[in-house]
């Protein structure tokens, strides 16, 4: 990735992690203004000079909207963190965005851990993974929201995904 597109994506995961830890949640104008810079900037600049394409962009853009969306799915994450990993798919090659997802994740577990230890959340954390490991299978009959344990606590995932996506540009040549 070229500097121009590093240093307006790194600007834009800021901000997204600046609001997602004071707000839980990262500004749709935010996230699609940046998908629109991302793509723009990769089908304007010429490939010499860092440009991806318009196609490379848009394929990026899909891969990081869909790595994560089973966590979505799941209601593990928020809609704002998958635009937002969208967005950085703007800005990176498809493959580009696997390896920024594995950062992203390693560290959103470092971050989890973190909050856990912190806020002396700990032993709720191991009652609820006591609470999945045991219903395996048979989640499915947790069929409502009472069903299931009460959560250990909220995470600012932009934060990782911030932070995870810099590892990634400051590691990679």
């Amino acid at each position: 990735m070229d500097t121009l597109n590093s240093a307006i994506l790194i600007a834009l995961l800021f901000i997204a992690a600046w609001y997602d830890v004071r707000q839980y949640c990262i500004p749709n104008a935010l996230v699609l203004s940046g998908t629109i810079i991302g793509v723009s900037l990769n089908a304007l600049l010429p490939q010499d000079i860092g440009g991806l394409g318009i196609l490379t962009s848009l394929a990026g853009l899909g891969v990081g909207l869909v790595v994560l969306l089973p966590l979505y799915l799941l209601r593990a994450m928020g809609a704002g963190d998958i635009k937002l990993m969208a967005m950085i798919g703007a800005f990176a090659e498809p493959a580009s965005m696997l390896s920024i997802t594995l950062y992203v994740m390693l560290a959103g577990g470092v971050l989890a851990i973190l909050v856990v230890l912190s806020k002396g959340k700990l032993p709720k954390l191991m009652n609820n993974f006591k609470v999945m490991l045991l219903a395996g299978p048979s989640a499915a009959n947790l069929s409502t929201i009472d069903d299931l344990p009460e959560s250990a606590g909220k995470l600012p995932y932009g934060v990782a995904i911030a932070i995870g996506t810099l590892v990634y540009l400051v590691t990679t040549p």
